[in-house]
């Protein structure tokens, strides 16, 4: 007998929930909120951040974290994401800026939620993730 569409619907179902709980009891899940993403349309993304005792930019977030995944709570919703996307997103599409907000200047990289989703969902580019590999070594050593 075949499966009825309300026997699929259900086996989806529960195939999302049980990826959903395993996506948010990762142990190495880095959770960010941008309070000002409403009013710019853009989430930020902090790559490196200025230490007042060297007075020196160090990389910081994204180019330092040790986390598979990134989530963003963006007011009542969550979008997250594989690191390696994250960094293919920012490194092809999103726009470089200074954060010269007192006493932690930091910089980094501003995305649309929009274009964060496209990302998610795409394969992963390897030749994108070797330039942007390198770049962060010739830039930080």
């Amino acid at each position: 007998m075949k499966d009825s569409n309300w026997d699929l619907d259900l086996r989806a179902g529960l195939a999302g929930e049980s990826r959903v709980a395993d996506l948010l009891s990762m142990d190495t899940l880095e959770v960010k909120t941008d309070r000002r993403w409403h009013e710019t349309g853009n989430i930020y993304i902090e790559t490196a951040c200025f230490i007042q005792a060297s007075h020196t930019w160090e990389p910081s977030g994204l180019y330092t974290t040790k986390a598979t995944h990134w989530a963003y709570v963006l007011e009542d919703c969550v979008i997250i994401v594989p690191t390696y996307r994250l960094k293919e997103a920012i490194w092809e599409n999103a726009k470089s800026i200074t954060c010269d907000i007192p006493p932690n200047p930091s910089k980094g990289f501003l995305i649309t939620p929009a274009r964060l989703l496209e990302y998610a969902r795409m394969a992963h580019n390897y030749e994108v993730a070797e330039q942007h590999n390198n770049f962060l070594n010739e830039t930080y050593g």
